[in-house]
């Protein structure tokens, strides 16, 4: 995984305050609008993301490059793939 510090997310999608299922949902959303090889990161409160995203992106074919927790707060730099 990269270093956090160095990358530049083309989107970000807050899902703060929400809880299981509605982060992944809208993920899904969010990256099915996005390109080829561009980078999201996901700000997340749910401490099931840390689950559900690694998850999501394996069976996806998206890239998980980020993973990291500051102050209870998750964020998720990822790379979409070809699906």
């Amino acid at each position: 995984m990269s270093d956090i510090s160095e990358l530049i997310a083309d989107t970000v999608l807050d899902t703060q305050g929400l809880y299981c299922p509605e982060p992944v949902m809208m993920l899904h959303s969010k990256i099915r609008d996005m390109n080829v090889g561009d980078l999201l990161l996901v700000e997340a409160s749910d401490p099931s993301t840390v689950r559900d995203i690694p998850k999501f992106c394996l069976f996806l074919g998206h890239d998980l490059v980020s993973q990291s927790e500051q102050q209870d707060i998750f964020k998720y730099f990822i790379r979409k793939g070809e699906s």
